[in-house]
């Protein structure tokens, strides 16, 4: 953003981690930043030592990483933050994309803070390569992958890429941009994310996008991918809200939104675009695929104890539609409906007609759960380098049934 100051327009950086701001003002030269990029020219960042084969000529731009095999991209011994990170590797699929997994460590802990495909760890829902641009993350122009999540550490970090897949990766080019540091503030977090995959939703239970998590922090956002099951056609699948649970909360959230396609910034529906802070990158109707995220900057959600974010599995139609569904064996239940003489709450309202009951209004939206393919990338800061989170699933659930394939 633009910020004019007593002596000059400076254009500030900023992301704030807990109760702080990273700020970097471009025009003031900082002390004690010295930076490092790590990449095959340059694997140790050290400093004086890039581009030292084929007489500085271009002599090791890319490696490949067999069927696999890990290769350790970065190691940093001290204080630091990664800046930023780009990636791009050949062959160039939705299966390579699900199949290959970044791993971040942090401060010397053994569990990887970000165990992640990189597909959808870079914003590409659902593993489909697309265009597009936000705050974090962009893919100029469908083919590559850049990151600008600042990432703190005190001690140390590693960047690890595991090949997952049953093919080589044959060209992989990347560079790791990092600034070395004299320490960090106290307040500075830890960045993680967390992937997750359930091939079809528990009918009424909320999908988890960030099972609970204990410490300071900062949720920061989400990539989200659904494949809508074929038992229900083309009835609409955004109706489920976002919840978001803090420092404690119960049965009931202390945040909750309104419709999936709300929580994105978009309405009645959930066309393709992309802004700095919400976007949808996958939006085909035909084989019933979203993709789309939204990342709290503006509006930060901090917390103290603990944070777990859901959201709902609802979609809606027409009374006539879904009662064909259900005759069919649709599994659903109605929750809502939408009709004269306004919103009706079945869940609530037992004494109201229910849906086959000829007296149930013809006219009305009906709301239900329903059960659909979900995946997601949570992103968060912490106070700390490690949680207790699950690790990350088998390739095999990772890349099954990929319909942008």
């Amino acid at each position: 953003m633009l910020l004019s100051t007593s002596r000059s327009v400076s254009i500030l950086l900023a992301t704030s981690l807990i109760g702080c701001a990273f700020a970097q003002e471009i025009d003031v030269l900082p002390r004690n930043h010295a930076p490092r990029w790590y990449s095959f020219e340059n694997p140790t960042g050290a400093k004086g030592a890039a581009a030292a084969t084929n007489k500085s000529a271009k002599g090791n731009a890319w490696e490949p990483i067999a069927a696999g095999a890990t290769k350790e991209l970065m190691k940093f011994e001290g204080c630091g933050t990664i800046r930023r990170m780009w990636f791009t590797f050949r062959p160039w699929t939705p299966t390579m994309l699900r199949s290959v997994v970044i791993e971040m460590y942090w401060d010397h802990a053994t569990k990887p803070a970000v165990s992640v495909p990189i597909g959808d760890f870079f914003t590409q829902g659902l593993a489909l390569p697309v265009a597009f641009q936000n705050q974090l993350f962009s893919n100029p122009e469908g083919r590559s992958l850049n990151c600008y999540v600042p990432m703190p550490f005190r001690t140390g970090a590693r960047v690890v890429l595991r090949n997952e897949a049953k093919e080589d990766v044959g060209l992989l080019f990347y560079d790791i941009d990092v600034t070395k540091e004299a320490k960090q503030d106290k307040d500075a977090a830890y960045f993680h994310a967390f992937w997750k995959r359930d091939p079809y939703t528990k009918l009424g239970q909320d999908y988890e996008l960030l099972p609970q998590v204990r410490g300071r922090g900062r949720y920061l956002g989400a990539t989200i991918g659904v494949q809508g099951h074929p038992q229900y056609g083309d009835a609409g699948w955004g109706e489920g809200e976002a919840k978001i649970y803090l420092d404690g909360d119960g049965k009931l959230p202390t945040i909750s939104g309104t419709g999936t396609e709300d929580y994105i910034g978009t309405g009645w529906g959930m066309g393709p675009f992309s802004n700095l802070y919400q976007g949808c990158t996958v939006s085909d109707n035909v084989k019933h695929c979203w993709a789309f995220y939204r990342l709290h900057i503006p509006d930060p959600i901090c917390f103290e104890k603990s944070c777990r974010v859901t959201i709902q599995d609802i979609g809606g139609d027409g009374t006539e539609n879904v009662r064909k569904m259900a005759s069919a064996g649709a599994e659903l239940i109605p929750v809502s409906a939408a009709a004269d003489p306004g919103l009706i709450r079945l869940l609530d309202d037992v004494t109201y007609p229910k849906l086959a009951d000829p007296k149930f209004p013809l006219d009305a939206w009906v709301n239900f759960y329903r059960r659909d393919d979900y995946s997601s990338v949570a992103y968060f800061y912490l106070d700390r380098p490690t949680t207790d989170l699950p690790a990350l699933p088998p390739v095999a659930l990772r890349t099954a049934d990929l319909r942008t394939k």
